[in-house]
């Protein structure tokens, strides 16, 4: 099977660089599969994880809460605004967070308040969802 070039940054840092066999991005309409020689493609993603078959090597999961997904028939770009290897989620901060946003939209003073906490709470719920499927592989 072929390989393609994947760089995964977020504003901090560069967060994975390297080839893959298979790649899936949550796409702003739904997840995206990736293989080799696919058609170009430019979209949005929303929050959640994306997942990265590295030849010879166990899947790896990156959680990003947003940004842009650049697809080349020999490289995928993501550009997140924020992204965190699967293994250095924190559960803890990702509850506290969660119920932040909650407590947040039960409380809102404005519209533009209630429209963050909705945010935060979207990108919460992704965090913990990447950090079950961690646990389900046994990481």
């Amino acid at each position: 099977m072929g390989v393609f070039h994947v760089d995964i940054v977020s504003a901090e840092e560069s967060i994975y660089s390297g080839p893959a066999e298979f790649l899936v991005a949550p796409a702003e309409a739904g997840e995206v599969g990736v293989y080799p020689q696919h058609t170009p493609m430019l979209t949005r993603i929303k929050p959640g994880s994306v997942r990265i078959k590295a030849p010879l090597q166990e899947e790896e999961l990156v959680y990003v809460s947003g940004g842009i997904l650049e697809i080349q028939p020999d490289v995928v770009t993501i550009l997140a605004d924020t992204a965190v290897r699967g293994a250095n989620l924190d559960e803890l901060k990702a509850i506290e967070a969660k119920k932040r946003a909650e407590e947040a939209m039960k409380d809102r003073s404005s519209a533009m308040d209630y429209a963050r906490a909705q945010a935060e709470l979207a990108e919460a719920i992704a965090q913990l969802s990447a950090i079950q499927k961690l646990r389900k592989r046994g990481h």
